[in-house]
């Protein structure tokens, strides 16, 4: 089997529903020129990845990858990552276009293998419970109505997105505490939205009220700084998910003593291979690889990766309405299509898809 064709299809898409991130930055995309990659092989068989900066990764196609991967064998994945790693040196690549090939390599892969891609991975479990991820709402007391809500629904655990104010949030913290009962899981995620002082000070109190994990409150450029953090509170930290190096930065904070949960995804830690190897490498050190975001893609790494214990699941709206991959009790099942499953989710119409003339006009 050889890779035959390298394709990018461009196409319009709307923005999300609007909503808020900490200190009023916006969270939602405002819709944009996407773009569906698509290996097709001289079997007939085609795999596929997506990217909603359609135009950095079609210019960043025809430049760079495609005659790198036109003649390749798709399932020489290891070789395919490194090969990506070698042009991201030369390149720089956006850390949301590094892993885009190795996505539709394994959904390729899986597709030949007649698996779904949990399966090829390596398959763990077929269910898992899925926290309430926040969005930016407006007082404590919208917060506690979401949390009542979200309880309602199913949900087994809350995570707190708040707004990048380390004394308001501590009390905003200790009131959904207060307010839940000592037992039910919270988790709290500061985006990156805090110095050393601040991030202390925060976590002291998160500590206090029995959080679970404190994630991300600073800036992940400086493993030392995190080193201090995790030297000044109890509350353990989940990081390592937005810096560049994929596993290799990941082993950073961990050989620094700074991380008891890291984050590992595949849009932002090298696509399905960086994520699990992220995880096989938290595993050795018997801490916890938390997948960081929702979606297809990442209810397969759920179901493969033995070390993970929730789905983030993004609660946009007041009021709160259940994704629909969740049942009544909080859990997500295994997907069971072949492949990743992309197909029956892509929902863009032949009216959304742009010629590359319309595209040269819109610049």
């Amino acid at each position: 089997m050889k890779i035959t064709e390298v394709k990018v299809d461009l196409y319009q898409y709307p923005p999300q529903t609007a909503y808020k991130w900490r200190f009023g930055l916006p969270g939602s995309d405002p819709g944009g020129i996407g773009a569906r990659l698509r290996l097709v092989t001289d079997d007939g068989l085609e795999g596929w990845a997506f990217c909603n900066r359609g135009r950095i990764l079609d210019d960043l196609i025809d430049r760079r990858i495609r005659q790198e991967l036109i003649g390749q064998d798709p399932l020489q994945r290891e070789w395919l990552w490194h090969r990506m790693w070698e042009l991201d040196r030369i390149e720089e690549f956006p850390i949301y276009v590094l892993g885009l090939v190795d996505v539709a390599l394994w959904d390729l892969g899986a597709k030949a293998a007649n698996l779904p891609l949990y399966q090829l991975l390596g398959g763990f479990r077929t269910s898992l419970p899925a926290y309430a991820s926040t969005v930016t709402f407006s007082t404590i007391e919208e917060y506690l109505d979401v949390a009542d809500q979200c309880i309602a629904l199913g949900y087994p655990a809350i995570k707190l997105h708040a707004w990048g104010d380390a004394r308001k949030d501590a009390k905003l913290g200790q009131a959904l505490r207060n307010h839940v009962g000592p037992d039910y899981p919270l988790m709290y995620d500061g985006s990156a939205g805090f110095d050393l002082p601040d991030a202390v000070y925060l976590g002291h109190a998160l500590g206090e009220a029995g959080y679970l994990w404190y994630e991300e409150p600073l800036r992940e450029f400086n493993v030392t700084a995190y080193k201090r953090l995790a030297e000044r509170v109890s509350i353990p930290l989940n990081i390592a998910e937005t810096s560049d190096g994929a596993h290799m930065n990941t082993a950073d904070f961990i050989a620094a003593g700074c991380a008891s949960f890291v984050r590992t995804s595949a849009g932002l830690r090298g696509g399905v291979t960086g994520a699990m190897r992220i995880a096989h490498l938290a595993d050795a050190y018997r801490l916890r690889a938390e997948v960081h975001g929702d979606g297809l893609l990442h209810r397969h790494l759920c179901m493969a990766i033995s070390n993970t214990t929730y789905y983030e699941s993004l609660v946009k709206t007041n009021p709160v309405v259940r994704a629909p991959e969740i049942d009544a009790n909080g859990l997500i099942h295994a997907p069971t299509a072949i492949g990743v499953g992309f197909e029956a989710e892509f929902t863009v119409t032949e009216d959304q898809f742009l010629v590359r003339q319309e595209l040269a006009a819109r610049v």
